[in-house]
């Protein structure tokens, strides 16, 4: 006899393989894939702007928040209407096919002194018999820690979900600094399950608060159950916190399991205070989605010491001989297929020895997992005959860094005296996560080729340097990490603060072959600099689509391109009011495919700041029957 939950689970997943965009990453199962195919190769270049809205969400922001706020949203779509959230946690509901604003929801936050301010979305439920308020419902979490349930089709808080409509999420999780414990990435929902995780502020100190993921009923907002990546570190004096899902869960909603990515464990650079390989730490975890009961784990970095977070969310796809699979993959640039059941690897995966600490305390792990599958971003060592630069003050300067530092390759340990990785701690793949053509079998990412360089101080040369600092994401930065014998500093390998001294490609678009275990290709992705194919740094994801089309935005150029996804050639291009640090989606409305992306820039990658959301179709004489509404509502 089946359960109610089964059946919810059953109904889910039917549901989901019929919607245009219904989650975050397309559907719960992350494969950012859509079968809408009416824009292909041979016709992308007449895409136009069907319309565009303005959330005007930093209307009046201080010059803090500008410098931190990040939209990074992207809308899910449910009977015509499209639900998206802004760097301040904003609902907005708008007409699918004009633009038009529906409702907006204001959280009204309690302060704005928050680590992160981004919001990537949220999440959408229904209940089995719809008809009355909050039959459908729209969850998001927020910077402030607050779980919220909304009503779809008014935008008003349920009232019989937690207290009026709101759970508190800092309850239970040992809380430190309010501005350090947020919900930045939607939430999950499988049934009746509304699953959430949490993003919590990097390198303050040992002791953070505990990275617990929790499930909560849709309906009443009880919490059904909950789940601490490292309950082991509850032992320690000092305890170590964090290692916690701040990306996208996933989940298998016929099966009724859910796929956690979780990151480090506290602090990221220092880990003599966290003996051990941190189990589930950096690792991609399987749940029960009824219970919260932990079914297998894989841990994709042991002993992080290089901020490599497990931070793309994890995808779910069927293997070449009808396995039930699941691709993952983290800042390191390694990619996982793993058995979904079982975790057990389908691709070989190979511990092999790697450059050890020799900063006293610390005792790094003596291997680390590799796959056989092409690696996603460059791992090897800088070479001083590699070095980029403009002119020979800069290459001077690079080369310079390039000695004094302990430059080993991937997994490189922090050190005393400076070391540099690549990839860097925003990748390899950042949260963007991957793309999945079911019909070529291609695994697709945003990749970033930036090198890292960390230094541990002191606690004499963390007071002195910190006195003297000028802070900021590109060029440096200091972190307390207090417990622990040292403070961190860790910035980019860039000339002037700007170039890189790395070669190009500094940002690629790569497409991954996961049955034939080869790379399909491999392209740069935007420009740093006027007229050459650098690649750009990049936050954001890519979809794929029936079409044979990649969308991607992410770089630091505010363009908006589409890739043929047979050949990785770039076909389309348009230039963004504002940065795309966003993962765009699509969808089928009344016989016109539509393509969105959030375009508001991102404060600490530097991007052009701005709070549009901009749909794309073919125009209307391209024979979709339909017209461009260009209707620029202002929010």
């Amino acid at each position: 006899m089946k359960t109610a939950f089964s059946v919810l689970l059953l109904a889910g997943a039917l549901a989901a393989q019929s919607a245009g965009w219904p989650a975050y990453g397309g559907t719960v199962a992350g494969t950012r894939y859509s079968a809408a195919a009416q824009i292909t190769p041979a016709n992308v270049a007449r895409l136009q702007v069907a319309w565009t809205f303005h959330t005007g969400a930093l209307h009046g922001a201080s010059a803090f928040v500008k410098s931190k706020a990040a939209f990074e949203a992207t809308p899910v779509l449910d009977h015509g209407t499209l639900y998206l959230s802004t760097p301040l946690d904003q609902v907005i509901a708008l007409d699918a096919a004009t633009g038009a604003l529906r409702w907006r929801y204001d959280p009204k936050l309690k302060h704005e002194d928050f680590s992160e301010m981004s919001s990537r979305g949220v999440a959408l439920w229904s209940a089995r018999r719809p008809g009355g308020a909050c039959a459908r419902r729209v969850f998001v979490g927020t910077l402030d820690g607050r779980l919220i349930g909304l009503d779809a089709a008014t935008g008003k808080p349920c009232q019989d979900f937690g207290r009026h409509g709101q759970v508190d999420l800092t309850r239970g999780v040992d809380l430190r600094d309010p501005g350090n414990y947020q919900v930045t990435s939607a939430p999950t929902v499988v049934g009746n399950r509304v699953i959430v995780g949490s993003s919590i502020g990097d390198n303050r100190a040992v002791s953070l608060e505990r990275g617990v993921v929790r499930a909560f009923d849709a309906r009443s907002g009880r919490q059904v159950w909950s789940w601490d990546p490292i309950p082991w570190a509850l032992r320690q004096k000092p305890r170590t916190g964090a290692a916690n899902a701040w990306s996208t869960i996933s989940a298998d909603v016929q099966r009724g399991l859910v796929y956690v990515p979780t990151g480090s464990a506290s602090p990221d650079y220092y880990g003599g205070l966290r003996p051990g390989n941190d189990a589930d730490a950096d690792s991609v975890v399987a749940l029960r989605a009824a219970t919260g009961q932990k079914v297998w784990a894989f841990q994709l970095t042991h002993h992080d010491l290089w901020d490599y977070d497990v931070a793309a969310q994890p995808l779910l796809f069927t293997w070449k001989d009808g396995t039930p699979a699941i691709a993952v993959t983290n800042k390191s640039g390694n990619l996982f297929v793993l058995n979904r059941l079982t975790g057990q690897p389908l691709v070989a995966v190979t511990e092999r020895p790697v450059p050890q600490s020799d900063v006293p305390g610390e005792a790094s792990s003596p291997t680390q997992p590799f796959s056989a599958l092409p690696a996603l971003a460059p791992q090897a060592a800088l070479q001083p005959s590699q070095i980029f630069a403009l002119n020979p003050a800069d290459r001077a300067w690079c080369a310079a860094q390039l000695q004094k530092s302990r430059s080993d390759g991937i997994y490189t340990p922090p050190s005393l005296r400076g070391s540099l990785n690549e990839p860097s701690n925003v990748g390899g793949v950042n949260w963007g996560s991957a793309a999945y053509d079911p019909v070529r079998h291609l695994f697709i990412v945003d990749s970033n080729a930036l090198v890292a360089y960390s230094r541990l101080l002191s606690r004499a040369q963390y007071r002195a340097a910190y006195r003297s600092r000028k802070q900021s994401r590109m060029t440096g930065e200091f972190a307390r990490q207090a417990q622990a014998p040292y403070g961190l500093y860790r910035s980019f390998l860039l000339a002037r603060g700007k170039v890189p001294c790395n070669p190009m490609p500094w940002g690629t678009l790569v497409a991954v072959d996961l049955y034939r275990g080869r790379l399909a290709w491999r392209v740069p992705l935007g420009s740093l600099l006027p007229g050459q194919a650098t690649g750009s740094p990049n936050l954001g994801g890519p979809i794929a689509t029936a079409g044979g089309l990649v969308f991607t935005a992410a770089t630091m150029d505010d363009r908006f391109r589409a890739f043929d996804l047979a050949t990785g050639k770039q076909v389309w291009q348009a230039l963004l009011p504002a940065g795309g640090q966003a993962t765009p989606m699509t969808f089928m409305l009344r016989g016109r495919q539509y393509v969105v992306i959030c375009a508001g820039g991102h404060g600490k990658l530097g991007t052009k700041l701005g709070d549009a959301v901009v749909a794309y179709a073919l125009a209307a004489e391209q024979g979709t029957g339909h017209r461009g509404q260009g209707t620029g509502q202002k929010g």
